[in-house]
């Protein structure tokens, strides 16, 4: 079956009505007729799954049949700070981040970072990233569409992490499996968690200094080197392990 996401107001009177880009997916794409199923999703608890009813060129309205109540999303709210790596490895980590449970996903300039982005690359990157994410999000059946922020400097991301739970960086120097796993073993549901990960050459000692005196734990994923692409999706693997219900 395939998934869509809408905003909670177009949910009602009995139906789901689906707009933009979505419509020309289900005409021309899919070539999806009346009367055939797609679940849809509210962007933020609510899944229906829903019949398709009349099938236009700007709207599609589908009839809910019934609202699934099982969640596909984790306990606990996981952000991921990335620092930005070169060529097209952010598109790969998005993708691989919403598939694994990810809330929001925060771009990070870091000294060591390779790439620098003008407001105006910015703003065209976060625009794919964000349809990258909304694709994952429906391949991967979630109940909501990860963000992907705008990107933040390395001082604006520590105060933004501020106040979340727990906050982490894995970082190649760190030692003591032993206390990483007790690290990780606090998390529970509820929680709002951050993952620092830095990017190609990975973060700078003073930026990690300057991490540990913002009280983010140091932790260590291993004794090989991880690639900027990898590490990430490490973390977030061992997590959605620990908190999946």
């Amino acid at each position: 079956m395939y998934h869509f996401f809408v905003t909670p107001v177009q949910i009602m009177d009995g139906y789901a009505v689906i707009t933009g880009q979505d419509v020309n997916h289900i005409r021309n794409v899919l070539r999806m007729k009346a009367g055939e199923q797609v679940g849809i999703r509210d962007g933020i608890s609510r899944n229906y799954v829903c019949e398709l009813e009349t099938i236009g060129s700007e709207e599609i309205r589908a009839r809910i049949l019934s609202e699934e109540t099982d969640s596909s999303e984790l306990p606990a709210r996981l952000y991921l700070f990335q620092g930005l790596p070169k060529s097209d490895k952010m598109e790969l980590i998005i993708q691989k981040a919403v598939e694994l449970g990810v809330y929001q996903i925060i771009p990070v300039a870091t000294r060591r970072a390779v790439v620098k982005l003008d407001k105006k690359k910015e703003e065209s990157k976060v625009k794919r990233w964000n349809a990258i994410a909304e694709s994952a999000a429906k391949q991967s059946g979630r109940m909501l569409v990860p963000e992907v922020t705008g990107v933040m400097t390395l001082k604006e991301a520590y105060t933004y992490a501020g106040a979340f739970d727990v906050n982490l960086i894995p970082y190649e120097l760190a030692e003591g499996m032993a206390e990483t796993r007790q690290v990780l073993a606090a998390i529970r549901p509820g929680m709002q968690v951050g993952i620092f990960i830095g990017p190609e050459g990975g973060f700078d000692v003073e930026e990690v200094e300057q991490a540990i005196a913002a009280g983010i734990h140091p932790i260590t994923l291993g004794r090989r080197i991880l690639r900027t692409e990898t590490a990430g999706m490490t973390t977030l693997s061992i997590l959605m392990f620990q908190l999946e219900s």
